[in-house]
């Protein structure tokens, strides 16, 4: 399934020179509780001033946020990005910038700039640009392990080419292992996933994902399908890269131009489908997990840590479940049509 796109954007100021601090961000409040009177407000004028504050709240995350959320675009389309940090480099998907050609980042106030790829990590659809010679406003990023189903879920970005646009929702839920199918040659499952009602769509991907004091919660990256609808797009159904992991990511992209510690769990084989039977093991990568657990060409993957693995996009989405060192039970089927399983102790994949 290839990405539709999300869009979203928190972010907070900071300064462009040399020193400059990050300005500093206002804790909205949606509503105060009222104070006890003698003559207390009629119900209606209560939830009139709730919903007025709500609003106000909302109009103060679009402008905080918006100068942080840029449209990126090359040769085969458009999608969204976040600036990272005042060095100018943004954070965006992988599948938004896959193409290699030539980039333009146009800011919210219209001004488009040349940028330049630091690096990708197509497993977790991430990459960052870099923006030289100007000054960008970075986002705050809040921590996403404090998220709660329910909270407030803003997206900034800019869908189907119509820039800033903002959607609103909730956080519905967390997912782990969302397949996302081929993106661009690789078959890629997603480790951990913000589930969002807010509205998804294509050129929202890579933008921003937002609570209610404006800062970055995760990165919109896919829209679920719906096959009662010909494959489109589900309603409400979003998902978003965790802002911990994108954090995690674009620094490490920064730093050294690519992943140093991608946390994921790594077989070291390269291998086909065999018509949902399991994953057949076209190469073994000498010294990986899988050779010194004894995989050899011809085997065949049903299964691993007890879940089947009838496809290479199923290994891929149990294999994001699992965790770098731990020993798992994998169940292989022999040329010679025998089965075994063998205990193979997870690598950590290399970025």
């Amino acid at each position: 399934m290839l990405p539709l796109v999300a869009t979203l954007a928190a972010a907070v100021v900071a300064g462009c020179g040399s020193g400059s601090k990050p300005a500093p961000t206002a804790t909205v409040t949606v509503a105060e509780a009222a104070k006890p009177t003698a003559t207390a407000a009629p119900p209606k004028a209560s939830a009139a001033n709730a919903a007025v504050a709500f609003q106000q709240a909302l109009i103060g995350v679009v402008t905080r946020l918006s100068p942080s959320v840029v449209q990126i675009s090359d040769s085969q389309g458009l999608g969204s990005g976040v600036v990272f940090d005042a060095e100018g480099d943004i954070v965006t998907n992988y599948h938004v910038v896959a193409s290699g050609g030539s980039l333009t980042v146009t800011t919210a106030k219209g001004k488009r700039y040349p940028a330049t790829l630091v690096g990708e990590f197509p497993s977790d659809d991430l990459a960052v640009v870099r923006v030289s010679g100007t000054c960008l406003r970075p986002a705050a990023f809040a921590d996403s392990s404090k998220l709660q189903v329910g909270d407030l879920a803003v997206a900034i970005g800019n869908p189907l080419g119509l820039q800033s646009s903002v959607t609103e929702g909730i956080v519905s839920a967390f997912r782990q292992g969302v397949p996302e199918g081929n993106n661009n040659g690789h078959i890629v499952a997603l480790p951990s996933m913000i589930q969002t009602s807010a509205a998804i769509n294509p050129g929202n991907s890579g933008g921003a994902l937002a609570d209610i004091q404006g800062r970055v919660i995760g990165i919109p990256t896919l829209a679920a399908t719906d096959p009662q609808l010909g494959g489109s797009a589900a309603p409400g159904i979003g998902f978003a890269i965790p802002s911990n992991l994108v954090k995690d990511i674009a620094a490490q992209i920064v730093a050294h131009g690519h992943v140093v510690d991608s946390h994921r769990a790594y077989l070291g084989i390269q291998g086909g489908d065999t018509n949902g039977q399991g994953v057949y093991v076209g190469t073994v990568q000498s010294g990986s997990p899988a050779a010194k657990a004894g995989l050899q060409q011809g085997d065949v993957i049903a299964s691993i840590a007890g879940q089947p693995t009838p496809t290479l996009d199923a290994l891929t989405t149990v294999l994001a479940k699992l965790k770098p060192g731990k020993t798992v039970p994998v169940a292989i089927l022999l040329q010679n049509g025998t089965k075994k399983t063998v205990r193979l102790t997870l690598g950590t994949y290399p970025g």
